[in-house]
């Protein structure tokens, strides 16, 4: 009776402060934007399907998995298959190739869109401007598949132009991709040709929302175009940057399993196994789906794990971050 009373009691208190009110104003904004809110429907549909069902999966990582039983009715086994995995050299080699490769592809590859924005605006003719665009984003619509048997002839010790190029400087031909000395070279430079084209689309369009009377005042002063570029556009951009860069951190452990996959083979797996590709040879090959699940997993940890670090030092740096 006490508790029916104190509902009772908040629901007038609600009434006099308008909060039902607010409730009420909030629906009719709902409504009146119910066409635009039904646009996001697809793609909420998209990730309650593709993105969050699979994750009930991961719990195969806790358990011995059998087919026969399915993911409910598999004995748990709690953490085992972690300690399996991080008792094991294998796995730690694996971190080691993903952190550097990944590394080097933030190193490398974060600033090339960002250069290549600021050159492409710097070019006045609007066709050039626009061929160079189409050119440098065609890699990017081509899979892995096609890219990495372009580059396997492009680079072929025995017909690839690199080589003819080296033999006729006198030297010996390289087999760039089965080489683990130019192998991760390879795959920095292959990721930064097919993205860095598409990469820029971000930054060309902030670049078009800075002021260009701050230019025009820039030019009155006597700055050069670097000036311009270090002193207006760059802290101009700075936000889009950081959150650029926010991502980046966040997927530095999510390596590119097409890629690689495509690229690698035995000799170079000593430099080139990654998270993606451990897993899917433990799993699909090896039938070890909980110890791949589990190495998947701690995966996805770090990753998330790296996101809330960088987002942190961003806040603290500057005024820019995610939340």
């Amino acid at each position: 009776m006490d508790t029916f009373n104190n509902i009772k009691r908040n629901i007038i208190i609600n009434k006099k402060l308008g909060l039902f009110n607010f409730n009420k104003d909030l629906f009719k904004k709902y409504y009146r934007y119910r066409y635009f809110l039904l646009m996001l429907l697809p793609g909420l549909i998209h990730y309650i399907i593709f993105k969050y069902g699979p994750i009930y999966g991961v719990i195969i990582a806790f358990k011995d998995y059998r087919l026969v039983d399915g993911i409910l009715a598999s004995p748990w086994v709690g953490l085992k298959h972690f300690k399996i995995m991080f008792g094991t050299s294998d796995v730690w080699q694996v971190f080691k190739n993903t952190l550097i490769i990944s590394t080097y592809k933030l190193i490398f590859g974060f600033p090339a869109p960002i250069i290549l924005a600021l050159l492409i605006n710097e070019v006045q003719n609007i066709h050039f401007k626009k061929t160079i665009q189409t050119i440098s984003y065609m890699p990017h619509f081509l899979s892995w598949v096609v890219l990495s048997g372009l580059l396997i002839n492009f680079l072929s010790p025995s017909t690839g132009p690199i080589n003819n190029l080296l033999r006729a400087l006198g030297r010996q031909p390289i087999f760039f991709v089965a080489d683990p000395r130019y192998f991760r070279a390879v795959l920095v430079i292959s990721s930064i040709w097919k993205e860095v084209g598409w990469g820029t689309i971000v930054y060309l369009a902030s670049i078009s929302n800075v002021d260009i009377q701050l230019y025009e005042s820039a030019v009155l002063d006597g700055a050069s175009k670097f000036k311009q570029a270090i002193y207006i556009t760059l802290p101009s951009i700075a936000p889009v940057i950081v959150i650029m860069l926010i991502f980046a951190v966040g997927g530095i452990v999510n390596d590119d399993f097409d890629q690689i996959f495509n690229l690698y083979s035995p000799v170079v797996y000593r430099v080139a196994d990654v998270f993606s590709t451990y897993v899917y040879r433990m799993g699909l090959e090896n039938a070890l789906y909980s110890f791949s699940t589990a190495a998947g997993l701690f995966k996805n940890v770090i990753a998330f794990i790296l996101i809330i670090i960088t987002n942190y030092i961003a806040r603290k740096l500057s005024e820019y971050s995610l939340w």
